[in-house]
């Protein structure tokens, strides 16, 4: 979860500064935590979501600034889409954890008592 929201963020970032600053990548990169490891070719996720993020990664910085534009955009409906997709399974397993060890400390109090 905490992956794809930053990379949602770091596209719209990416996207202001293409327009306004050119900053190196880098330098947006530094107020995340996780991408700046996966601009060095860190893995920080593994299966299908970490070749989702090893093709946004690649077409970074490949082409002049009104085609990255226009791929950041296109890109951001679908980082959404991951990020909201991502967001789901969070709350549904944490809460999924939380019932679970409130169980086995009812059970626990049960097999004390």
């Amino acid at each position: 979860m905490q992956v794809f929201g930053e990379l949602y963020e770091f596209n719209d970032q990416l996207l202001l500064n293409l327009k306004f600053s050119r900053k190196p990548l880098n330098k947006i990169a530094e107020k995340f935590k996780f991408v700046p490891e996966i601009l060095r070719g860190e893995r920080v996720l593994e299966g299908e979501d970490g070749e989702i993020v090893s093709d946004y990664i690649i077409n970074l910085g490949k082409t002049d600034a009104l085609s990255q534009i226009d791929y950041l955009n296109g890109r951001k409906t679908a980082l959404e889409k991951y990020k909201n997709e991502s967001a789901q399974e969070y709350k549904k397993y944490s809460s999924l954890y939380i019932k679970i060890f409130f169980m086995v400390g009812v059970l626990i109090a049960v097999l004390i008592a």
